[in-house]
């Protein structure tokens, strides 16, 4: 019998799918992994698993009985911050599009490889956590108004404090480290999601989100601008433009 093995990212994993197959595939890859499991059937029961011991992480199933995954997914989010890893079962790009818009920080499709989803649990467990040891360097980002603490993981906005989520708040930060650089949405897979390759609608509705959060006018972005044919660029000195034109 393989012996379970503890990863620095091991944390405790809520799944919630209502197939008990699948479920159990899952969290006997989790436990190898190192990661302690609760398991839920469906979307009440995971919303009491949840309160009685708040989970690290939660795999959750888009398609549940009686409540869906992404009511499951907005009613713990209301309750506080924790990354969510959505399962769709059908490769539609609605569906995924969805699990993000509801603020998702990944999903995996099925079927998958249960190792696949090991490897991306971990690597979201890794993000989520504050960083140990040496703190990142610069500690704090600050632009345009913003305000990104690295090591807290805390952003603010003319000192009032947003509410991003994990991925959200990596994309942030490394827009903020890399000013008026344009990056294709392939680079920004790579270098926030650190994923070689993946459905690039992810960054799409990430981008999309965190405007909604940072601009003054997501429907017209000055921050965020979008580069046409090749992806997206931080402007901080959009917001003195923005001054400027109120004193014009």
């Amino acid at each position: 019998m393989q012996q379970p093995y503890t990863t620095p990212s091991a944390g405790r994993v809520l799944v919630v799918d209502d197939d008990p197959t699948v479920a159990e595939v899952v969290a006997g890859y989790l436990v190898r992994a190192g990661h302690a499991v609760d398991r839920a059937a469906d979307g009440p029961s995971a919303l009491a698993s949840a309160a009685g011991r708040w989970p690290d992480l939660v795999v959750l199933d888009l398609m549940l009985p009686g409540m869906d995954g992404l009511e499951v997914c907005a009613r713990l989010r209301e309750r506080g911050p924790v990354p969510v890893i959505m399962l769709t079962a059908r490769g539609d790009e609605d569906d995924r599009v969805l699990g993000l818009e509801v603020g998702a920080d990944d999903y995996v499709t099925k079927p998958f490889s249960p190792r696949e989803l090991v490897l991306r649990v971990e690597s979201v467990l890794r993000r989520s956590r504050p960083a140990t040891g040496t703190p990142p360097a610069p500690g704090t980002l600050a632009a345009a108004g913003l305000t990104v603490d690295t090591a807290a993981r805390r952003a603010t906005k003319d000192g009032t404090e947003l509410a991003l989520t994990l991925r959200e708040f990596d994309l942030l930060a490394f827009l903020l480290r890399h000013p008026g650089r344009a990056f294709a949405r392939e680079e920004l897979m790579r270098e926030v999601w650190g994923w070689e390759f993946g459905d690039l609608s992810t960054v799409t509705v990430h981008v999309r989100r965190l405007r909604g959060k940072v601009e003054d006018d997501p429907a017209r972005p000055r921050l965020i601008r979008t580069v046409w044919g090749v992806g997206y660029r931080f402007e901080p000195d959009a917001a003195a433009e923005v001054e400027e034109d109120r004193h014009a």
